[in-house]
């Protein structure tokens, strides 16, 4: 039987009362589109927990799936329990599990060192009750040694109780799909799916990209470069590239499709419905 894809949507809490009350009217315009759950994201060391606990609860009480994200450095193994429980009372179901960064002038990681650590203590505190997502890293992560140290981190995860997994997001499907087959030819078939970060500037995307090691074609940044400050063929331009990637992932295979929205209705938007997935 073939598994139903799986279509999502990024969202991050605002640092200000005034940001949550623009994410509720984005999150209304992105509701319409109906995705399968919103993923809300978590700081540093937890540095934004009650923000993500505000936005999660909020979805979850408009009667739509949310996912929050939960990070482990700098976590105690009572303050993960304690978080399971709020998780719980407010009708989660799917958690999205990551290591998480270590925030500037933290010394002491915490009790869990890896996400498989906390992929494995979430099962053993709560059983089945949570769908739990993992990262995955097509262009490898930055901070990995070398790419078979990734992947089997990444199998480690898997191995440790996850049903499926997200990526960083690219912009070269090769990449995805070499990863794919990687990650099955160690025996992991859980499904891998791809992240999609739509194009609003690409000066901000490429020092994003800088920073979190996700690779933009040469093709891709020349064509970017030469629009220079013309934002209406950054965007129209964008589109197009993204619009593509998405079909040629669908085309082969992918099991959905989640988007990093930055908390902007507009390109997602479109990208979906030129996808014909509302």
């Amino acid at each position: 039987m073939t598994q139903a894809r799986t279509f999502s949507i990024e969202l991050f809490p605002p640092a200000t009362q005034e940001g949550l009350e623009r994410l509720r009217l984005v999150r209304a315009q992105l509701a319409q589109l109906k995705p399968a759950f919103f993923s809300v994201t978590y700081g540093a060391g937890g540095s934004t927990r009650e923000r993500s606990i505000e936005v999660v609860r909020e979805i979850q009480k408009e009667g739509l799936p949310a996912a929050p994200h939960l990070s482990c450095i700098g976590a105690t193994r009572d303050s993960i329990r304690a978080q399971l429980a709020e998780f719980t009372e407010m009708g989660v179901r799917r958690i999205v599990a990551l290591r998480g960064d270590l925030p500037s002038g933290m010394a002491d990681p915490g009790e869990f060192r890896y996400a498989n650590e906390l992929v494995s203590f979430i099962r053993e505190e709560t059983g089945s009750r949570f769908h739990i997502e993992v990262a995955g890293y097509p262009e490898f992560h930055p901070q990995a040694r070398n790419a078979v140290d990734d992947l089997d981190a990444f199998a480690n995860k898997v191995r440790a109780g996850a049903n499926s997994a997200i990526t960083q997001y690219f912009y070269s499907p090769d990449a995805y799909f070499h990863f794919v087959e990687e990650v099955w030819s160690r025996g992991i078939e859980v499904p891998i799916v791809p992240g999609i970060m739509p194009i609003a500037s690409f000066s901000k995307l490429a020092r994003f990209s800088d920073a979190c090691g996700a690779e933009i074609p040469r093709w891709m940044r020349r064509r970017f470069e030469s629009f220079g400050d013309d934002t209406a063929s950054i965007k129209a331009y964008g589109l197009d590239v993204v619009t593509l990637l998405c079909e040629r992932l669908l085309e082969g295979g992918a099991p959905g499709l989640h988007f990093y929205t930055l908390n902007q209705a507009g390109l997602t938007s479109t990208i979906w419905q030129r996808l014909g997935l509302s």
